[in-house]
């Protein structure tokens, strides 16, 4: 039996055990009844009857065990050109007096915050200073709109806002007062305090009796202790949209997410307490909550905190000049990053300005890495590329390439398999498992492990029928794919994105794969449209790589024959898009379910979260051309 095999039987045959042991390597103020209390299934909850502070575990107990000197949290921000580090001695001063000006307030455990903060070391600091006190943060990235910033006020009612005077951008500066002023004025929830980080770049003005200045509140603040909490606890509540408009609020506990965090860093990740972590995400996602803040400073880590993008900040060189600069062990991002990367540099010709040689692993998750991007990455890094999958209501993997376990064999295509604590199954419409190879719906067998969402905030109805009611028994992933013989997990899209073409099941990500590997295909998306004779046909926009000046026609058409040829005339292969670049959320998601409105001449619902909605504009045309968009 291999090392993983041992550790994943074990995980599952004895989930106590397992996780009580995993649970010895965080502080507790009150140790557990429970390491697993199943007395409100299909709710469970894990270490009911303990109580620890999250932010101690984060901070003080690594002061206190002689390590302050050590480098906690480096800002790297090339849109200001500044370059800061916090040791976790002065990190832990900054936090503890913004947890007093929170009570100041009159913030105290269980009410709630909003941090509506671009990438600065300020959004940290709010974050860890609420899990201070027990107050319950709910991050909304910078610069998003004000109506659905609203929609966050109203289901949360938060006590305060934390917020910046604006966001930097490549090229331009976003004001977040007017914004924040618009939800505030449409919210019946609204904060009544409001604490202001005053950026250099673009100041506002405060609102008297209203507003705080978060420089002249922390001049005069002294440091406040922990307030220890229930290990059931919410820490806090990230949004993720929801199909009725009305985000659902994920809730994530003190006591099995600090457990669960810390054991990924050593047995996925591979790291080692003091190495330099770098996740280049966005505090207002999961993966900014768990691998920018909390799992690395949980572990004892140098987290990397980016102020940036992948490319334009200055050029495509400016993850290889992070990486050098700061000794970056391993890197978290998202395959669409390095797609950027590709197409501005598709020979890498930029990573050889840089020493690269204290790097180690690339982790990519976020979305589905097709192969010809993970191929390109290993190529020229020459490093590990780990591929791994989860979701904002898991907070961590849920199928991954153990590094700190036993590393394996890389499967194109797979984020390996289900990490130990995950029971992964393939079921049919009719909730039977499926054979191996057979596509169906990804479900995890209940109960979920520590660290994953309990709840959605004031929902528990909602919650049981997003993810528990439609699988009894299993949480719902709402991803669809299959396992093949050797257990690795393949995960080819959103239930929703398996199209049904004259009764063959595809899916769009095995038609996206084919596409990716054409020399000239820098990125690209397939989405399925309605056909009156088929049902639905597969469309695909294409990105090239910088250079390419062939004809975007012959492209298209080779396009299309690769398709026919690699998955057959099944697939009904024939539209194809080139396309300057593709619509995406904020985080770096291709926004096909946004594609495929348009195409269909629907009423097109713009996400909240998108990127840049002026390039719908450009898709549209593009798809008018090839005879879609309303035909």
């Amino acid at each position: 039996m291999s090392r993983y095999e041992e550790v994943y039987r074990r995980s599952l045959e004895d989930p106590q055990g397992f996780w009580g042991e995993a649970a010895e390597s965080i502080a507790w103020d009150a140790r557990w009844d429970k390491v697993l209390d199943d007395g409100d299934a299909p709710f469970y909850r894990w270490f009911t009857g303990s109580r620890l502070n999250t932010c101690y575990n984060c901070l003080d107990r690594h002061v206190e065990a002689g390590l302050g000197a050590r480098t906690a949290l480096i800002h790297d921000s090339p849109v200001t050109g500044s370059v800061a580090s916090y040791t976790y001695s002065e990190l832990l001063d900054q936090v503890a007096r913004f947890a007093s000006v929170l009570q100041d307030q009159g913030v105290e455990a269980g009410d709630r915050v909003i941090v509506y903060m671009p990438m600065i070391p300020e959004a940290a600091i709010a974050m860890l200073a609420c899990a201070r006190i027990g107050a319950v943060h709910s991050v909304v990235f910078g610069g998003f709109a004000g109506h659905e910033l609203a929609k966050r006020f109203d289901d949360a009612r938060p006590k305060a806002i934390v917020t910046a005077s604006c966001g930097i951008e490549p090229g331009r500066v976003v004001g977040y007062k007017p914004l924040y002023e618009h939800a505030m004025a449409e919210s019946a929830h609204a904060p009544r305090t409001v604490i202001v980080k005053q950026r250099e770049t673009q100041p506002c003005d405060l609102q008297s009796g209203r507003d705080i200045d978060w420089d002249e509140a922390m001049a005069k603040a002294e440091p406040t202790a922990c307030v220890s909490m229930s290990a059931t606890d919410p820490l806090y509540i990230l949004y993720t949209s929801g199909t009725t408009g009305q985000p659902k609020g994920v809730v994530r506990d003190n006591g099995g997410h600090a457990v669960a965090l810390h054991w990924t860093m050593s047995n996925i990740y591979g790291m080692k307490p003091g190495e330099v972590w770098w996740t280049a995400s966005d505090v207002g996602w999961v993966v900014g909550h768990s691998y920018i803040v909390y799992a690395p400073l949980l572990h004892g880590n140098t987290t990397v905190m980016y102020e940036g993008k992948p490319v334009g900040t200055p050029d495509a060189g400016a993850f290889w000049r992070v990486i050098q600069q700061h000794g970056v062990s391993s890197l978290f991002t998202a395959p669409t990053a390095f797609r950027a990367i590709r197409q501005q540099d598709p020979q890498a010709a930029l990573i050889g300005d840089y020493d690269l040689s204290r790097f180690r692993t690339l982790f990519l998750a976020g979305e589905r890495c097709d192969p010809d991007t993970l191929f390109w990455a290993q190529e020229k890094l020459r490093v590990p590329v780990i591929d791994h999958w989860w979701q904002t209501e898991t907070g961590w993997a849920i199928a991954a390439n153990p590094m700190g376990i036993e590393p394996m064999t890389v499967k194109p295509g797979s984020p390996t398999k289900p990490v130990p604590g995950w029971n992964v199954r393939v079921l049919d419409n009719d909730a039977k498992e499926l054979e191996r190879g057979q596509i169906g719906s990804i479900v995890c067998k209940l109960p979920l492990p520590p660290g994953t969402l309990p709840t959605l905030w004031q929902a528990r109805d909602r919650f049981y029928s997003s993810y528990l009611e439609d699988f009894p028994g299993y949480y719902k992933t709402g991803d669809a794919g299959y396992i093949d013989k050797d257990g690795y997990v393949f995960v080819m899209a959103r239930t929703d994105d398996v199209i049904n073409v004259a009764g063959h099941r595809l899916s769009t990500g095995g038609i996206e794969e084919v596409l990716a590997g054409h020399p000239d295909v820098a990125e690209c998306a397939v989405m399925g449209v309605h056909d009156p004779l088929k049902g639905q046909i597969p469309v695909g926009l294409v990105v090239l790589a910088a250079g390419v000046d062939r004809p975007q026609e012959d492209i298209a058409g080779e396009c299309v024959k690769r398709v026919r040829e690699e998955i057959g005339p099944v697939a009904a292969f024939k539209h194809v898009a080139v396309v300057s670049r593709l619509p995406k959320t904020r985080s770096g998601k291709i926004l096909r379910a946004t594609m495929r409105q348009i195409a269909d001449g629907e009423d097109v619902q713009v996400p909240a979260t998108i990127d840049d909605p002026v390039i719908l504009d450009e898709i549209r045309e593009s798809l008018w051309r090839i005879g879609l968009a309303g035909r």
